[in-house]
């Protein structure tokens, strides 16, 4: 059984149409959610400075002339230890079922490291079509770059290499252009207006869960996660947003409260503000902090933040 979304496919192709799967794939860090967000032209995907972000696959879709571009952002792809890490790389892999091209992308500051070797090699035997993608070229050292990106053509034989920087932009139309022309014909799956597959309840935890990662830097550990427990539409046309922030620990608990509540209330102000221009609506958003130290085992949270439970 597939992985991925079901796709409505009950509407005929007209001439010009195509459509197809892109699986972005990489190591934790690499820009994947940056460069998703910024081929789709609008924020789909949460990005922060810090490694494994994103933790569930999230479709992220970008249109180009007659193409539309399904963009699978998936987690980064590391050594598991953890339930939670299990869980995260067999979404990542799951991301790349039934792909029409796999994309994979490096962060090209850093260039190839030996935690790249287990992921080149898998992507290697793989028969889809696969393109490279070296990001952040607008940090990297040039002199590095023409080295990396012969290892890379030598390593992996792609049909192509693009260096771009998903954050200022720089060669991003150019990858559009060769992935529209790379996915193959077939009928528009979604709306030409729609930018992702994520339901409201599921993008109103992650916009919280960024704003965490954003104000709390390296004060937070990753044994974190929020739950959307309740959300209402009200008649005036608001919506109401009830979430749990939960960690492991009394100590992490402090640290997303702050003194006096003051750092929780920031948290909500800005996840607020930016639900409110997502959604289009006004936002009445309420945050708890609770501490469930085996947060990591519940079956049933694992599905409400988009993931599969691994053994």
């Amino acid at each position: 059984m597939s992985d991925q979304p079901d796709l409505p496919t009950d509407s005929a192709p007209r001439a010009e149409e195509r459509c197809g799967l892109v699986a972005v794939v990489g190591a934790p860090n690499a820009g994947k959610s940056t460069l998703v967000n910024a081929l789709v032209g609008q924020k789909v995907a949460i990005v922060s400075p810090k490694a494994q972000t994103t933790r569930a696959r999230l479709l992220g879709i970008a249109m180009e002339g007659p193409a539309q571009i399904l963009l699978v952002d998936t987690p980064g792809i590391f050594e598991a230890r953890r339930r939670l890490d299990r869980a995260m790389v067999a979404a990542a892999w799951g991301g790349t079922q039934d792909a029409d091209v796999i994309a994979l992308v490096i962060d090209a500051k850093t260039g190839l490291t030996g935690r790249l070797e287990p992921l080149i090699e898998t992507i290697k035997a793989r028969p889809e079509p696969k393109i490279v993608i070296l990001n952040k070229v607008d940090i990297a050292d040039k002199g590095k770059l023409l080295e990396t990106a012969t290892r890379v053509q030598q390593a992996i034989d792609p049909e192509t290499i693009f260096m771009v920087s998903a954050a200022t932009g720089d060669g991003v139309a150019d990858l559009k252009s060769a992935l529209a022309a790379r996915v193959p014909a077939g009928p528009w799956h979604y709306p030409e207006d729609q930018v992702s597959d994520a339901t409201d309840r599921m993008l109103a935890a992650e916009v919280t869960r960024e704003q965490l990662y954003l104000q709390l830097h390296a004060e937070l550990p990753y044994a974190s996660a929020v739950d959307t427990e309740k959300y209402e539409e009200r008649k005036d046309g608001s919506v109401a947003i009830h979430q749990q922030i939960l960690v492991g620990r009394d100590t992490q608990r402090a640290i997303v409260l702050g003194k006096g509540g003051a750092r929780l209330r920031e948290i909500g102000s800005r996840s607020r503000a930016q639900l409110a221009e997502l959604l289009g609506r006004p936002v009445h958003l309420f945050l708890h902090v609770k501490v469930r130290p085996e947060w990591e085992e519940d079956r049933t949270l694992y599905k409400d933040i988009g993931l599969d439970w691994v053994e």
